[in-house]
Parts: C-alpha cells; sequence; structure tokens
C-alpha cells in the first residue's frame, strides 16, 4: 500500500488522460455518428454505400489495429502524429462508426407518421429532424450511447501501445520501476471500475430525466 500512496499522483494523472480521451474520442465520434448515421438515412446511393463501407471496416476490424495503422502507418505517407493526437483520432474514428448505427437505429423507431404530421404542418425537413426527431431518439440511444462510453473509457488502454501514458501505461512504467505487478494493476482496476461507475450513475440520471421529459 506505501507503494500505492507514493505513486498515487502519477497514477492519478494516468486517470486524468484516461478521461480526456475517453471525452475527447466520444466528443468528435458523436460528430462522426450523427454524420454517417444521417448518411445512410438520407444520402444518395454513393453516399449510403460509402458510410456502409465505413462502418464495415471500422466495426470488422480490431481497436488495436486501427490505433497501430493511424500512429505508425500514416508515417508511411509523410503523416506524423503525436501520441495523444493519434489516439484522439483513432478511438474518434472507431466510436464514430459505432455510434453511428445507434442513431440510426435510434431515429428509425420514430414512427414514419411523426415526421408526415411534422410536414403537414409546413415544417422544413431540418426543422422536423431537430424539434420532432432528434429529441425522442435521444431517449431511444442514451442507454446504448452510455454502454459504448462505458466501453471507450475501458477501450483507452489499448494506446498504452503508443506510449500515452494513461492509466494502463501509467501502471506498466511503475512495475517496470519497482517490480511488483499486483499492487499496480490492482489499483488501476479498482479505478477503472470507479470512474465507469460514476459515469454509469449519471447516463442513468440522464435516462431518467429525458424519459420524464418525454
Amino acid at each position: 500500500m506505501d507503494l500505492i500512496f507514493e505513486n498515487l499522483t502519477f497514477l492519478l494523472k494516468g486517470a486524468y488522460y484516461t478521461l480526456l480521451i475517453t471525452v475527447v474520442s466520444m466528443f468528435f465520434g458523436f460528430i462522426i455518428g450523427v454524420i454517417v448515421a444521417l448518411a445512410r438515412l438520407k444520402g444518395n446511393r454513393l453516399i449510403r454505400g460509402l458510410a456502409r463501407i465505413y462502418v464495415s471496416i471500422i466495426r470488422g476490424t480490431p481497436a488495436l489495429v486501427q490505433i497501430i495503422i493511424v500512429y505508425y502507418g500514416l508515417v508511411d505517407y509523410g503523416i506524423t502524429l503525436g501520441p495523444l493526437t493519434a489516439a484522439y483520432v483513432a478511438l474518434s474514428i472507431n466510436i464514430g462508426a459505432y455510434l453511428s448505427e445507434t442513431f440510426r437505429g435510434a431515429i428509425q423507431s420514430i414512427p414514419k407518421g411523426q415526421t408526415e404530421a411534422a410536414y403537414a404542418t409546413g415544417m422544413t425537413p431540418w426543422q422536423t429532424m431537430r424539434r420532432i426527431i432528434f429529441p425522442q431518439a435521444a431517449r431511444v440511444a442514451i442507454p446504448p450511447m452510455g454502454n459504448t462510453f462505458i466501453g471507450m473509457l475501458k477501450e483507452t488502454s489499448l494506446v498504452s501501445v503508443i506510449t500515452v501514458t494513461e492509466l494502463l501505461r501509467s501502471a506498466q512504467l511503475l512495475v517496470a520501476q519497482y517490480y511488483v505487478y499486483m499492487p499496480f494493476y490492482l489499483s488501476i482496476a479498482v479505478m477503472y471500475w470507479i470512474m465507469s461507475t460514476v459515469f454509469s450513475s449519471i447516463l442513468n440520471y440522464v435516462e431518467k430525466r429525458l424519459s420524464k421529459a418525454y
């Protein structure tokens, strides 16, 4: 336990980067997800096809491979990204594919009659989406989106392979320094669990508020 307290600040710094990567990747992944979902629902045949290919490739390949391609592979084409930037890019692209399917399913769950009724009142397609479809789809999307967020929180451990000093990498560095495994790895397991539990509680609260609102 003494080793943990002595190095707690270092571990908390790793936890900070874990949260930072999660939040930033989810933010950009959210934007990508919305765009791809709308492309699959509203785009022409070419756009729908490209969106399907993107989702298929990302969902059909390991996130670790995607991270390695972004960090190491792009160097072959003269594109060099820092470890943290590469983590943002790779995980945003990854999570965007999964969120796009969540959003697409949520939008499709709204009865078409509501869209037709909105058009009948003179709303434009964008107004219909913003005022009618999106608010209801958000309520449907929150639970799976929350699961995706928790999964992303844990998946950030993969970026340790490109030397990002997030939580797992912090523990690995301490293990290499002290040659002791269990205290550090058990500590970060507890920290991952605490963060996941906190975010689950927040998402449950948001879900309940949305349920009352609609």
